[in-house]
């Protein structure tokens, strides 16, 4: 029996939006299966935003014969009350207080007012803000801000998630909690879609990553199909004792230092288990890793400084 594909939340296809001569976003295609986390990825001007709002019908894509499906239907309408949207611009009432603000929020979203009062402090709680519950917005840090913003999000339970930019200007231990809340949704059965330009965010989240540059597809697919094309050539090992003969042994292309830890670039067609062979009877091999290329350094390697401004 053929195993058929997940049902997709969202399905994009050539979608294409110009500003006057700019092209923004140029016949991209996109397929995000439910339930799944999916990484909208790019520098800074690939068009990511420009993408996620015509995907919530803010604006919308040329008159070229594309296709956006958003939970099993067109854009906009009906569909939108099912969706979590955190736009990249923050917007939230400043002279409200923060329960008042997802009390409020939760309530145009469709919380029924006997769920309200216990949602919205569930959401406090997860989020760190409980102690700051019956504070004014404009108190709160740039980073209590962004966590607020996603409680408000979230509050209402909705299918699909999608997070514009969700980790900019976080602490690391604010970074971690929005992930974990991330990864709670998706054991939910919520659909997770984010944009961000910092690769390394994904990588530990994302079943599924899109890399765009200039509105176009760079790379898709999950992030072990994406490596499996980008073999990496160098390893990272840590020896005791003189290292001077690493530059002479045939397998090895260069050489950086520091201290006990070195990273070889293997020449041309070498193989690692080539290299252990002839470091072993030299040195103590205290560890010895071929280095998995990361995200953001197959992305510098395939779009260099072709970025452009914000799009």
């Amino acid at each position: 029996m053929i195993e058929q594909p997940p049902k997709a939340a969202l399905l994009l296809e050539n979608v294409s939006k110009s500003f006057g001569d700019l092209r923004a976003v140029d016949s991209l295609s996109l397929r995000v299966p439910a339930g799944s986390i999916y990484g909208f990825l790019g520098p800074n001007g690939a068009g990511k935003t420009t993408t996620i709002r015509m995907i919530m019908d803010i604006i919308r894509p040329d008159p070229t014969g594309g296709r956006i499906e958003v939970l099993g239907g067109a854009a906009g309408g009906e569909v939108k009350g099912r969706i979590g949207y955190m736009p990249e611009e923050r917007g939230l009432y400043r002279k409200m207080t923060v329960r008042r603000t997802l009390r409020y929020f939760g309530s145009i979203k469709g919380v029924a007012a006997r769920a309200l009062a216990g949602r919205a402090d569930e959401w406090l709680g997860r989020v760190g803000l409980a102690d700051w519950a019956d504070r004014k917005v404009e108190e709160l840090s740039r980073g209590m801000h962004q966590k607020l913003q996603f409680a408000v999000t979230c509050i209402s339970e909705p299918e699909m998630l999608i997070l514009d930019e969700p980790f900019s200007g976080l602490d690391p231990v604010n970074l971690d909690l929005l992930k974990a809340e991330i990864l709670r949704m998706r054991q939910a059965g919520r659909t997770v879609l984010f944009s961000t330009h910092v690769m390394h965010e994904a990588e530990s989240l994302c079943d599924f990553i899109l890399l765009i540059n200039r509105g176009r597809t760079v790379l898709d697919g999950t992030l072990e199909q994406i490596r499996s094309h980008w073999p990496s050539n160098t390893v990272a090992a840590e020896l005791d004792g003189p290292t001077d003969f690493l530059e002479s042994l045939p397998a090895v292309e260069a050489v950086r230092r520091d201290g006990r830890c070195v990273e070889i670039e293997l020449a041309e067609a070498a193989d690692e288990q080539e290299l252990l062979r002839a470091v072993l009877p030299r040195v103590r091999v205290r560890s010895f890793e071929v280095k998995v290329p990361s995200l953001h350094e197959i992305f510098v390697r395939l779009v260099g400084g072709e970025v452009e401004e914000d799009s």
